[in-house]
C-alpha cells in the first residue's frame, strides 16, 4: 500500500498539466540596491538557572567587561557563569529601513551551554561587514522547544528541538540606515532570483508591450528597464507598476531527489531519449534463532545447552522491459514507472540510471 501510495503520488505531481503561468516582475525580480545584508554580533545572555557555560575563559572574561562598564571591576576568576552563556547573533537587515524600525534576530550559543531556556540577552550591537554597528539587539530569548531532566549518571534528560538556538522576535532596533540607491540614470536595472536567457527576454518583451523600447535584456540575470518620460522624478510610483506586470518564467529541465525524506520533484521540461527500462530487485533474509536442547529425565550425565538455527530465504522478484516510446516526457515515464510498480527509493535509482545512460536529458540534483 505504501508503494502503491508513493507512485500514485510522484505520477500525480507529474502529470498536473504543464500550462504556462505567468508570474509577477516583482516575484521574479529583485530591483537593483534594494538587497539585504547581514549582521553579527557577540552578546551574553543571563538568567539561565544553571544551565549555562561551564565558567569558560572567555563567558567570564566577557561578564566581568559588562560589569565594569557599570562600576564594578572584577577579577574573572571570581566569577561564576553557570547562570550565563556566551552567544553569537545574527540577523538580515532589509533596504530602506529607516532608524527605530526592528528586526527580528536569531541567537546562538558558542560554548557549552545546555540550554537558553528562560534566558535574557543582554544589550548587543549588530556589527555589518564594514564593521560599523548598524543595529542594537537585546530581550528574552524564545527557543521553541525544551531540557528537562537531572542528567548524569542515573538521571535521564528530555529535549525537544534544539534548546541552545533561539530567536527573538523585533529584537533588534535599527540604528543607522544603509544608504540604497534603486535608480540611476533613469534606469532600473532587475536582477532574476533565478538567472535565464528566456526568462529575461520575456519580461523584456512583456514590459516593453506596456512601454515600447523601454526594456532592454542585458544578460541571464539582468533587464534593465528605462523609465519613460511621464515617469520622470516619480521612481517609486514607476517601480510599483513595473512590479504589477507579468511575465512567464522559463523552467530548466531539472529533477531534485531528496534522499533523506524520499521526495522528488521534477519540472515538466523534463525529456527522455527513447529508452527500454527493466526492474528487479533481489532480497535475502537471514534468520538466527536459539533453540534449548533439554536431555532426557532419566539420563542424569545429560545437560541443558542453547542450539543455534540459523535459516536463508531468498526472493527474487520478476522484472520486465517497459519501453517508453514518443512522446518522451516525464509523464510517460511517470506511468511506466506505476506500471513497474517501483517504490520511491528506487525512483531514486532508476533516475541516476537513466542519467549515466545518457536516456534523461535533464539537470539530476540529490540532495
Amino acid at each position: 500500500m505504501t508503494r502503491m501510495l508513493s507512485t500514485t503520488l510522484f505520477a500525480a505531481v507529474l502529470l498536473f498539466p504543464a500550462a504556462l503561468f505567468a508570474s509577477r516582475v516583482k516575484d521574479l525580480t529583485l530591483v537593483e540596491g534594494g538587497r539585504d545584508n547581514q549582521l553579527v554580533g557577540y552578546g551574553i545572555v543571563v538568567g539561565l538557572a544553571g544551565d549555562g557555560d561551564s565558567n569558560a575563559a572567555t563567558t567570564l572574561r566577557s561578564v566581568a567587561n559588562i560589569l565594569q562598564r557599570f562600576g564594578l571591576s572584577l577579577n574573572p576568576t571570581d566569577i561564576k557563569a553557570k547562570n550565563v552563556a556566551a552567544v553569537m547573533i545574527t540577523t538580515d537587515i532589509g533596504a530602506f529601513l529607516k532608524p527605530g524600525s526592528r528586526v527580528d534576530v536569531n541567537v546562538a550559543s558558542m560554548g557549552d551551554a545546555k540550554s537558553l531556556q528562560g534566558g535574557v540577552l543582554l544589550q548587543t550591537p549588530m556589527l555589518g561587514a564594514d564593521g560599523r554597528v548598524y543595529a542594537v539587539a537585546q530581550g528574552p530569548v524564545a527557543i521553541g522547544g525544551f531540557l528537562g531532566g537531572a542528567g548524569g549518571a542515573g538521571g535521564a534528560t528530555v529535549q525537544k528541538n534544539h534548546p541552545t538556538v533561539g530567536s527573538i522576535s523585533s529584537g533588534a532596533i535599527v540604528e543607522r540606515e544603509i544608504p540604497a540607491t534603486f535608480v540611476r540614470d533613469n534606469t532600473v536595472r532587475l536582477l532574476l532570483h533565478n538567472p535565464d536567457f528566456t526568462t529575461a527576454a520575456r519580461m523584456a518583451d512583456a514590459i516593453n508591450t506596456e512601454w515600447p523600447a523601454s526594456a532592454t535584456p542585458v544578460d541571464a540575470a539582468t533587464v534593465a528597464v528605462t523609465l519613460p518620460p511621464a515617469y520622470r522624478g516619480r521612481d517609486v510610483a514607476f517601480v510599483a507598476d513595473l512590479g504589477q506586470i507579468e511575465a512567464v518564467p522559463d523552467t530548466l529541465a531539472r529533477i531534485v531527489i531528496n534522499e533523506r525524506t524520499g521526495t522528488i520533484v521534477a519540472t515538466s521540461t523534463v525529456r527522455l531519449s527513447q529508452v527500454a527500462i527493466a526492474h528487479g530487485s533481489l532480497t535475502i533474509t537471514v534468520t538466527n534463532n536459539q533453540g534449548v536442547s533439554q536431555p532426557n529425565a532419566f539420563n542424569n550425565s545429560g545437560q541443558t545447552t542453547t542450539v543455534q538455527s540459523t535459516q536463508t530465504s531468498v526472493n527474487e522478484s520478476k522484472g520486465g522491459f517497459t519501453i517508453l516510446n514518443e512522446p518522451p516526457t516525464i509523464e510517460r515515464l511517470a506511468a511506466a514507472l506505476n506500471a513497474l510498480g517501483v517504490s520511491t527509493r528506487e525512483m531514486m535509482a532508476i533516475f541516476q540510471t537513466l542519467k549515466r545512460s545518457g536516456a534523461l536529458q535533464a539537470e539530476l540534483v540529490i540532495n
